[in-house]
């Protein structure tokens, strides 16, 4: 992980219990005499992530309707993380902090966790834009419950279903960076075949019919027509109407495999300049790739 990422080595199970005693009850000795949860529990992660929200990030109030992606906040942090190492050269080689950076989230999700992350890390602010209803809804509930959230989060629904940028950003409007975690498989099948392939590495694929995905996902959040790639080509093509608006563009890519079509369709976008940021959590591995059509 980022070596700023505040995530890293074991949870502090002791310290979160205290700070959510509802996660006590989903904690446990491992096999390993280790304190944990089991993260096949959806109930357990989603307490766990409250407790970690509570903790490094000051949210009192976060929740997620049932059966929507509950993310692992350490990766979403890395995301954050790599974003600012990204806009550094463009302030002295000094990270920006501060509410008059502005980031845009595609696709915030139920979760609104990158613009609390975000914030919580950096001060940024952050436009977060939605197309599901319910997601929409989540995340604004958790942005009006927190007062701080309040002040530098805001979200805008997508009412085109098709759309990426167009809706979402406004005349006059400049940002900094836009950030998005696509769907990743092409179909709900693929995405069913993925999650029995972790299941079956975890070694308790038994337990599918309980959870089917440790951290969950809901319909669009895990797949499109096209995959990664379909969404992240619709993205760079729409990402030139705004190209000055925005100074990074950029997307998470979960398959090295997906990364041939992506950098033929930024370099046949004529971009001024790509880059693609690895990341890497345990044994998991991915990237971030960006592209700018700005020379400074």
């Amino acid at each position: 992980m980022h070596p700023r990422n505040r995530h890293t080595g074991r949870y502090d199970f002791e310290h979160l219990t205290a700070l959510l005693p509802k996660l006590k009850p989903f904690v446990a000795k491992n096999p390993y005499g280790d304190l944990s949860i089991d993260f096949a529990n959806p109930k357990a992660v989603q307490a766990l992530n409250q407790a970690l929200l509570k903790s490094f990030y000051g949210t009192e109030f976060w929740d997620i309707p049932e059966n929507y992606l509950c993310p692992p906040i350490p990766g979403r942090a890395d995301y954050i993380h790599q974003i600012a190492d990204l806009l550094a050269p463009h302030f002295g080689r000094k990270i920006p902090q501060g509410p008059q950076i502005k980031i845009l989230d595609i696709g915030t999700g139920a979760s609104c966790i990158y613009p609390i992350i975000a914030h919580g890390e950096f001060g940024w602010s952050v436009v977060g834009s939605e197309v599901d209803v319910t997601a929409y809804e989540s995340a604004k509930k958790i942005v009006e419950k927190n007062p701080e959230l309040s002040k530098v989060i805001e979200l805008r629904k997508q009412t085109t279903q098709d759309a990426i940028f167009k809706t979402v950003i406004r005349k006059g409007e400049y940002y900094e960076a836009s950030i998005c975690n696509p769907p990743f498989h092409s179909s709900q099948e693929e995405a069913n075949e993925g999650s029995r392939r972790k299941w079956e590495n975890l070694g308790k694929f038994k337990q599918i019919e309980q959870a089917t995905r440790n951290f969950g996902g809901h319909g669009g959040e895990l797949w499109c027509p096209g995959g990664e790639v379909g969404f992240i080509k619709r993205m760079v093509q729409d990402s030139s109407t705004y190209q000055k608006q925005v100074r990074w563009f950029t997307s998470l890519v979960s398959k090295d495999s997906s990364l041939d079509a992506i950098y033929s369709a930024i370099h046949g976008a004529k971009v001024y300049d790509m880059k693609t940021l690895d990341m890497s959590q345990g044994q998991k591995k991915s990237r971030i790739v960006a592209w700018t059509w700005m020379k400074s």
